[in-house]
């Protein structure tokens, strides 16, 4: 029998390669290089096995100190025993948040962004209401509703009523947020909460996901909202690819000057309004006048705004960026200013969105509003698109989005018309002429499940003022024509 024998090379080679040769088989198949690193990783523990987030470095504590819950449990359901899922909702917030910032809390609790007394109550005693309510929680439930006024308050509950602090938003990309104090402090995109880290000074991107579609706030990036009708959504596409992050396509207009600038909304809506007594807290507020007609010894409207040499300077609280703030200087200012408010010349467009019909329908017929899919509110268009071309058929209801609770009927909405160009005027409580709205020019309609119509559009009252004043943030400069607006205004007053 013939003798083999092995170099000494290839006994090298063969005791290199022989541990490699023993471990590539079918029941491991781990690389080796896996293997070490798996051999000296450690798994994570506690909440952050299962949830692996960054906390910012001001509140970089247990996720129990707000979230209450168990972080020794080895299951889900012992982890989230007594869970608080949401820490800084309205209901929760004085107990976490407030532990810490108290001050804050307390009177965030009472402010116009939590509460939106003043927009509630301003609807409701349109419709005929009588008392003044402290709080959107306050607002009554009358199932089915009986009178204007009960219609009313089931369209502030379920359809308008989705923006505010008590509820996270329509799913939209850009308008879905966090409850209470995480509504500003936390940050959303793309209906995602971008991490733990609570920002001090929230970004514009945070107001717009409330502040969005034909309102104040969206205009000071120049955008205004089209039409829900299909046929004047241009640009007109068949296959439903356009982005619609707020909801509804809109138009590109003119930015607000300011916007343009760098300025962000907090720049001139500081943390005392939003979170406190709104302007009532500070001791000069935020005007047109306090900022540009600002005089050498007068008190600074904010903290970001400081003198230098007899000039006013803004410090733009997210970039530290640098603005001189240009003083009044044309003659007109002085000759106008006890006649007219200053956006009367220097608002660029404005929201003139007239005949807002608003009807609730108990009845499952769908097929009318096939030309009027897109809504504005995501639950009601997953309903139509469902109805209309889905496999299942469902009865029309939709949640009550302070209480959570669901009830029948689906609230459409439309427009006469939906136009910028042409503004309009009116005057306000100085009886200085202004930009205006018609924000309450509003019709309500009710059908019940069995087609009966209860309430045929109904407007509001005859005492109501349906085109009010506001402020509309499309400042730009006045341009040449700002005499003939104030003379053909003015001059007959």
């Amino acid at each position: 029998m013939p003798t083999f024998r092995f170099s000494p090379i290839a006994l090298l080679l063969i005791a290199l390669f022989l541990p490699l040769l023993a471990g590539c088989n079918q029941n491991d198949k781990t690389p080796p290089a896996m293997v070490a690193k798996a051999a000296v990783a450690q798994p994570a523990t506690g909440c952050q096995s299962c949830h692996p987030i960054q906390i910012g470095s001001n509140h970089n504590f247990a996720c129990t100190s707000c979230h209450n819950g168990d972080a020794t449990a080895n299951s889900a359901e012992g982890g989230h025993r007594n869970l608080i899922e949401l820490p800084a909702h309205p209901y929760n917030m004085n107990n976490t948040c407030g532990r810490c910032h108290p001050q804050q809390t307390t009177a965030a609790a009472t402010s116009s962004h939590f509460t939106l007394a003043h927009e509630i109550n301003l609807v409701r005693k349109a419709f005929g209401a009588t008392e003044t309510l402290a709080s959107l929680t306050n607002i009554p439930v009358e199932e089915p509703p009986t009178t204007p006024l009960a219609l009313a308050d089931d369209l502030l509950r379920r359809r308008c009523l989705r923006c505010h602090l008590y509820y996270q938003g329509d799913p939209y990309p850009e308008t879905e947020h966090g409850t209470g104090c995480a509504a500003c402090h936390l940050s959303f995109k793309d209906n995602d909460m971008q991490g733990h880290r609570f920002v001090r000074y929230p970004n514009d991107d945070q107001c717009l996901h409330c502040h969005y579609g034909n309102r104040v706030g969206s205009d000071y990036y120049g955008r205004y909202q089209r039409d829900f009708s299909r046929e004047f959504r241009t640009p007109y596409r068949t296959d439903n690819t356009y982005p619609r992050p707020y909801g509804v396509e809109y138009h590109q207009l003119t930015p607000d000057i300011h916007q343009q600038a760098g300025m962000g909304c907090i720049d001139c809506h500081p943390g005392t309004q939003l979170m406190g007594t709104g302007h009532q807290g500070q001791q000069t507020p935020v005007t047109c006048e306090s900022c540009h007609d600002w005089q050498v010894g007068k008190p600074l409207p904010t903290a970001n705004l400081v003198a230098q040499k007899g000039q006013l300077i803004l410090i733009t609280k997210q970039d530290n960026k640098q603005l001189v703030v240009p003083p009044m200087r044309n003659p007109a200012h002085r000759q106008y200013q006890e006649k007219a408010t200053c956006v009367a010349c220097h608002a660029q467009w404005s929201f003139n969105d007239q005949g807002t019909d608003l009807m609730r329908q108990d009845s499952d017929d769908y097929e009318p509003w096939s030309f009027l899919t897109v809504q504005g509110s995501l639950e009601v268009e997953a309903e139509l698109e469902n109805n209309l071309y889905g496999p299942d058929n469902t009865d029309p209801s939709m949640i009550d989005k302070i209480n959570g609770e669901t009830r029948p009927g689906l609230w459409y909405k439309g427009f006469i018309q939906r136009r910028w160009e042409d503004m309009l005027f009116c005057n306000d409580q100085d009886d200085r002429l202004t930009v205006c709205r018609p924000s309450l020019d509003l019709h309500l309609t009710y059908v019940n499940e069995d087609e009966e119509v209860i309430f045929d559009a109904i407007p509001t009252t005859q005492a109501t003022q349906k085109i009010r004043p506001y402020t509309p943030h499309t400042i730009g400069k006045a341009g040449s024509f700002y005499r003939q607006r104030l003379t053909n205004h003015t001059d007959n007053n």
